[in-house]
């Protein structure tokens, strides 16, 4: 690959990556740690991600149990918890935290749908936003060391990268919504 396209595919890559961080988040009937991915606690005066105060596990299929290490931390998870947008109750038993996960509803499973199909929209338009970013930078070289035909060469492997990473976020989105939808 070219090195002046380089660039371009590792920007893609990393958008590829943030929507499947993405897709992680969103549950899908089982119970899933990645839901609890963003949220942080405040703990001494410093926002920290939760899964370094407290030991998260998966004892059952719908059921997250959260371990803090410091049994004061409680209810500060618990409160972070209530606060996100996990959209679960949290069940404190003055020593772990339970968030059992109730059956989706068949409206609910397609609202989730909806929700990875709009990320999935958004990452394309972010991977064709980096193509339009290629192209404008390709098209700036017109007047220097590459002919004409060289830049039309690199905007064409430009393109071909675009197609695979569409195809990608097309593939993750099926598998997510197929995930989603399983009873």
């Amino acid at each position: 690959m070219d090195e002046k396209l380089k660039v371009y595919d590792e920007k893609m890559t990393k958008t590829i990556s943030n929507l499947n961080s993405e897709l992680a988040s969103i549950r899908a009937g089982r119970a899933n740690p990645h839901v609890l991915d963003k949220l942080t606690v405040e703990y001494y005066g410093a926002s920290t991600p939760l899964q370094q105060v407290a030991n998260v596990s998966v004892p059952e299929a719908r059921m997250i149990q959260i371990q803090p290490w410091e049994k004061s931390l409680l209810k500060e998870i618990e409160r972070a918890i209530l606060m996100s947008d996990v959209g679960i109750n949290p069940t404190n038993d003055g020593s772990t935290i339970r968030l059992i996960f109730p059956e989706l509803t068949e409206e609910r499973r397609k609202e989730l749908v909806k929700d990875v199909k709009k990320k999935g929209e958004a990452a394309k338009i972010a991977v064709r936003n980096i193509r339009r970013d290629g192209n404008e930078a390709l098209k700036k070289l017109k007047g220097s060391e590459i002919s004409e035909d060289g830049i039309k060469d690199l905007e064409e492997a430009l393109q071909k990268i675009t197609d695979k990473y569409i195809a990608e976020v097309d593939k993750a989105v099926e598998v997510k919504s197929e995930e989603v939808l399983t009873v």
